[in-house]
């Protein structure tokens, strides 16, 4: 019963009219504090995408990449919001929030474009806020840390799908 229940959920999700609202939901809700993976969901949406239009340069893939690094963008600044609304920093235990903290007082919003990355880059954007960086130019780092990181799973997916068609 709960088999067929959680079937009918996914296949409801996974149509294609409701494709690019999973990938925009699942991308912000990746890159926020809150647990999720929109790397399987992208690159499960994508590998779709590829086998019906069997192209890699198609306006829907283009699409998803777009609603993908949007989606992913809106959860890293309301990560970057929440870190503003912490209290000044000061000294900290963890080597993790040291490092992070050394390299974006270094490197300012450049190092925004490892945002990326799995766990640290969550922590840059929240810690970016923390410290009060530029806005605009920490949003346009994430932004292109975010974009290329769906041009690279693209880019990974499209030869394996190649390969199984």
């Amino acid at each position: 019963m709960i088999t067929d229940y959680l079937t009918s959920l996914f296949s409801l999700l996974f149509l294609s009219e409701h494709q690019f609202v999973v990938m925009f939901v699942s991308s912000l809700i990746s890159s926020s504090l809150l647990p999720g993976n929109s790397e399987i969901v992208f690159t499960t949406i994508a590998s779709q995408l590829i086998i019906s239009e069997r192209s890699l340069y198609s306006f829907s893939l283009f699409g998803l990449i777009a609603v993908a690094t949007i989606g992913n963008t809106l959860g890293s600044l309301i990560t970057f919001a929440m870190g503003k609304l912490l209290p000044e920093p000061k000294a900290q235990e963890n080597k993790y929030a040291d490092w992070a903290i050394d390299k974006l007082n270094r490197y300012g919003t450049l190092m925004l474009l490892l945002s990326w990355l799995p766990i640290v880059g969550d922590l840059l954007c929240g810690l970016a806020g923390w410290l009060r960086l530029p806005i605009l130019q920490s949003t346009i780092c994430i932004l292109i840390g975010k974009f290329a990181r769906y041009i690279v799973l693209l880019v990974g997916v499209y030869p394996i799908v190649k390969y199984i068609m």
